[in-house]
């Protein structure tokens, strides 16, 4: 089974931009669809966005569409987030789920990557 990984959190300015990324440990993510979520202090986790399997199709929640792009390079066997134009309100936790692509249910997740955006 597939076990992410997530890197690339940090501390940026409002404005500013960041990628993420989420690589595969102990499986490739050929076969899975991956996705990311966040959690915000004191607030419920919340979908971001998803990359189907290799060729597949993307997926945004309706109010990050145009600031937050998922991709994926199947060659690094890893899933990115790149964020422009961050806010105050983007710092969270970010997940990286993925589940195999004939499953409904986000089966493996991180443990995570912290986001912090200063105004």
């Amino acid at each position: 089974q597939v076990q992410p990984v997530e890197s690339g959190g940090g501390l940026v300015q409002a404005g500013g931009s960041l990628r993420l990324s989420c690589a595969a440990s102990g499986d490739t993510f050929s076969m899975y669809d991956v996705a990311w979520f966040r959690q915000a202090p004191g607030k419920e986790r919340e979908f971001v966005a998803s990359i189907k399997r290799p060729g597949g199709a993307t997926a945004y929640v309706d109010s990050l569409k145009g600031r937050f792009t998922v991709s994926r390079d199947n060659a690094k066997n890893t899933v990115y987030l790149q964020m422009i134009s961050l806010k105050p309100e983007d710092t969270a936790i970010y997940y990286c789920a993925a589940k195999l692509w004939t499953t409904t249910s986000w089966a493996y997740w991180g443990q995570g990557t912290e986001v912090t955006v200063s105004s």
